[in-house]
């Protein structure tokens, strides 16, 4: 396998974010057929300081590039160099992206195949866990006189491909090369350095130009998923039109995906506001003789302890009485006595052969209710699994975060980042307050039995009122 023309690029920039900083060097290296043909590069007066910190890990200084032309006196240069190859660069979201916004504050459209040789180096070498370019030149033994230098970092970059050449079959290449190649364009990449996010689960949202919420998620990896939005692979028009629209990203790191899906949670009611979602049972109040014996029970922050005789968690009314009705139609039972018809004597499914009887006398009212008993069995709460509150603990050894929580019953008692405040949770005693969405969340959750294991039952001590 050769590759085609190929234009490698590494870009010195005064930040992160080219919504707002200017690049200060450019390196260009065009190569056809394997065989380096040309190496070109510039410094480029940003017109704006740069900040120290660039300039100690850089080395480039506002004097080196206070007489350099601007970029608008080397766009035309630029643009025309990058014709008709393929872009190239160490992740290549990030060059491209620079690129982009520089061309159009000059009012020129650009748009090229991408090929970012992290991401090769990763389908190539997926043994290894970094593939950063210093960790490339330590792991090749490659020399490089200035790092952090547009034409040397685009050398090593141009080094590498043509060493995979020598030492990777043509199927290995190939199959590299797919992955880190796409006809798509990069998006420009929002506000904030995404280049810098933790690789730990976490949960994301994405703003618009208006700061208004475009979407709200989590991930296990945050890095990878919330960069693989903006990554040239996807060819859906709706992810495609999501990154064009996404202009800032915030993220919340997290010790493990529990807590990623609580903070999504959390997210979605605070900046959407949304209210929780509805949580409706039936209620059986067995001493009633005559007139409806069940009748619709809101749940939500009440105490699961308490439903000895409450059945079902439905998201609404309409849902629990279309519930209700198939058991209805299922177990012959009459529609007035358990609630989902007014009035007295024959019911509906009397006339329609559904209903034994009991409105009309012809069924003891004690059979019909043993049958109610067996029918209302498939709607009760999940048992909780422990005699009491337990403790979920996750860690992340890439961040070093950590974080317990604290669940009975299927409710959130609350979580922990330390010794310290996991003590003063337990001390303070936090009720039980049902939520609906926290409840399936856990429900989902404990169906992986690795999760189920992980669970350690809290001494009924422990937690006062909270595991009685």
């Amino acid at each position: 396998m050769l590759f085609p023309r190929l234009a490698i690029v590494d870009l010195e920039t005064t930040g992160a974010d080219p919504a707002k900083d200017r690049i200060t060097e450019i390196a260009i290296l065009i190569a056809e057929d394997g065989k380096l043909i040309e190496q070109w590069s510039s410094l480029v007066n940003p017109g704006m300081p740069i900040p120290f910190r660039i300039q100690n890990l850089v080395g480039i200084s506002d004097e080196m590039v206070a007489d350099a032309p601007k970029f608008s006196d080397l766009a035309d240069i630029v643009h025309a160099k990058l014709q008709n190859a393929v872009f190239v660069a160490h992740n290549a979201r990030f060059d491209y992206g620079f690129l982009r916004a520089a061309f159009e504050t000059e009012h020129k459209t650009w748009d090229a195949p991408v090929m970012c040789s992290v991401k090769f180096s990763r389908a190539l070498d997926p043994e290894h866990g970094r593939h950063g370019l210093d960790a490339i030149i330590a792991r090749h033994g490659y020399a490089i006189d200035a790092r952090h230098r547009a034409l040397d970092d685009a050398l090593i970059v141009w080094r590498f491909l043509s060493d995979a050449l020598l030492r990777a079959d043509d199927a290995r290449l190939q199959r590299a090369w797919d992955k880190a190649y796409s006809t798509a364009s990069v998006p420009r990449l929002p506000k904030g350095d995404l280049e810098a996010l933790p690789t730990s689960p976490g949960a994301y949202v994405f703003r618009g130009p208006t700061g208004q919420i475009l979407q709200i998620g989590r991930a296990r990896d945050l890095r990878s998923q919330v960069l693989g939005i903006f990554t040239a692979t996807r060819t859906d028009a709706k992810a495609k039109k999501l990154a064009a629209s996404v202009h800032d990203v915030e993220t919340w790191p997290c010790a493990g995906e529990l807590g990623a899906q609580l903070r999504e949670l959390t997210l979605t009611r605070q900046l959407k506001d949304e209210e929780p979602t509805q949580a409706i049972g039936w209620r059986w109040h067995r001493q009633v003789e005559t007139g409806p014996v069940l009748a619709l029970e809101n749940l939500q922050e009440t105490d699961p302890a308490n439903w000895q005789d409450v059945f079902g968690n439905f998201r609404g009314e309409r849902e629990a009485r279309t519930a209700l009705q198939e058991l209805a139609r299922q177990h012959r039972l009459c529609a007035t006595r358990i609630g989902l018809e007014q009035g007295f004597g024959a019911c509906q499914g009397v006339h329609l052969g559904r209903c034994n009887g009991v409105c009309t006398g012809k069924e003891n009212p004690r059979l019909h209710d043993l049958r109610l008993a067996t029918a209302l069995a498939a709607l009760r709460l999940r048992a909780w699994p422990w005699p009491g509150a337990i403790l979920l603990s996750e860690s992340d050894p890439a961040s070093l975060r950590a974080q317990t929580h604290v669940f009975d019953q299927w409710c959130h008692l609350g979580s922990a980042e330390s010794e310290a405040e996991l003590g003063e949770l337990l001390t303070r005693q936090p009720p039980r307050c049902f939520d609906s969405d926290i409840c399936r969340l856990l429900q989902r959750w404990f169906a992986t039995p690795e999760h189920l294991a992980q669970a350690q039952p809290l001494m009924p001590h422990s937690l006062g009122r909270a595991s009685a």
